[in-house]
């Protein structure tokens, strides 16, 4: 077994970091069926405790004392019980402003609705947000910072928008000369990568990157590939600095602490959401407006559907799509994390039963340009359409994952999953 190196990347004289390397023969491997569609539960090593980037305070502290300090934080930004911009202060770090991505500082806004710039409560910052017109630090938001850290929960899906955020405040980083700390965590659905890969085109907040649905990679890992490919405007690289988890590893089972967002209540939904999220773009509901956010799907247009739910206003989902309307499919409750957990692949089947039984076929794909952008392509609309299967579907997506798993692997930070 061979150990991937887990390393402190550091391109800024403000920043230096020690570099742990462990010995080729130390990597942990998998056997060839955990890459078939299931991890075999049986064979998985034992895991050890995970310490995230942000309490690894020795590794990171020494770069902060007598700097300006801008926090990209949210809800997810904890170091046990305290929250991380709380905890700095405690240790004498000057943070002079909090910059707040989608769902606000405090995680409390609805998915998409605007952010305003406002004065946290408790410390009394100034919050700007990155969310809505402004999804980039300004120079002049950016004036008299010395370093910008990021530390945010990420899930490990392309649509989710903190890795969005991530990409821009890199980009404004390296375009004022403000070098960027990334304070790594664990990603829940870092054991597989699978989906289409993002097509230019179809780039937009939603995907900016040229990566599967399911990259398989933390935020640390992704930030050196954004980095190092030359993904950022005009091709700038910023001085990045990645502290990175100890005891993680991407076939390691992370349950998070904090909820990431107000329609991702726990774990199940988290591992169902790389599959669920593609319904955004379509007349069928995700659970919006219910208890059972991303764990339940339905259409008014799918009534032979045994299981029904109807969504309502309620905080999280102010305007659920079909309020007060019966929705009929499936309740994907009754699917253990455990079981979830061993599927190594996006489940389509839902998306094409749904399709099939929809009596509204012409406009089940009623926002079809979002839904295009979620994919990161508009093949699998046609594909949909044109009645291929999910193994034909997800067969014509292998020539782009095996290029992707390449240039994966040389960004990794922790043993791999395979």
């Amino acid at each position: 077994m061979k150990l991937l190196p887990m390393v402190v990347m550091a391109c800024t004289l403000f920043f230096a970091c020690t570099t742990n390397s462990n010995s080729q023969n130390d990597r942990t491997t998998l056997p060839a069926s955990a890459s078939m569609g299931q991890l075999p539960t049986n064979q998985l090593p034992q895991q050890e405790p995970i310490q995230v980037g942000a309490e690894r305070l020795d590794q990171y502290l020494p770069m902060l004392y007598n700097k300006r300090v801008g926090m990209v934080v949210n809800q997810t930004s904890m170091l046990g019980e305290m929250h991380l911009v709380d905890a700095l202060l405690r240790q004498g770090i000057e943070v002079t402003k909090v910059f707040a991505p989608e769902h606000g500082f405090r995680g409390k806004a609805d998915a998409g609705e605007l952010v305003k710039n406002s004065r946290d409560i408790k410390t009394g910052l100034p919050i700007i947000s990155l969310y809505g017109k402004n999804k980039k630090p300004s120079a002049e938001q950016l004036a008299g910072l010395d370093v910008l850290v990021f530390d945010i929960q990420d899930v490990g899906a392309r649509f989710y928008t903190y890795i969005s955020t991530m990409h821009y405040v890199m980009e404004a980083g390296a375009e004022n000369g403000i070098p960027v700390l990334v304070l790594d965590r664990p990603n829940p659905n870092g054991h597989y990568v699978d989906g289409p890969i993002l097509e230019p085109r179809f780039k937009s907040f939603v995907g900016m990157h040229p990566i599967p649905i399911v990259h398989g990679l933390t935020v640390g890992e992704l930030a050196q590939m954004i980095n190092q490919e030359g993904w950022l405007k005009n091709g700038v690289r910023c001085q990045l600095t990645v502290v990175p988890c100890l005891g993680y590893t991407h076939y390691a089972m992370y349950e998070l602490p904090v909820k990431p967002s107000p329609n991702l209540p726990n774990i199940r939904s988290i591992y169902l959401y790389p599959s669920l999220c593609l319904f955004e773009g379509t007349r069928v509901s995700v659970g919006r407006g219910t208890n059972k956010q991303f764990q339940v799907i339905g259409s008014p247009d799918s009534n032979q559907f045994p299981y029904r739910f109807t969504p309502v206003s309620r905080a999280g989902a102010k305007y659920p799509k079909h309020e007060h309307k019966t929705c009929y499919g499936y309740d994907l409750t009754y699917i253990s994390p455990n079981t979830l957990r061993r599927m190594t692949s996006l489940n389509l089947n839902w998306l094409i039963d749904l399709y099939q039984s929809s009596s509204n076929k012409a406009n089940f794909f009623d926002r079809k340009d979002f839904f295009n952008k979620l994919a990161g392509t508009d093949q699998l609309v046609q594909q949909v359409m044109n009645g291929m299967s999910a193994a034909q579907i997800r067969a014509s997506w292998q020539p782009a994952i095996v290029e992707y798993k390449e240039m994966r692997r040389r960004y990794l930070l922790y043993p791999d999953f395979e």
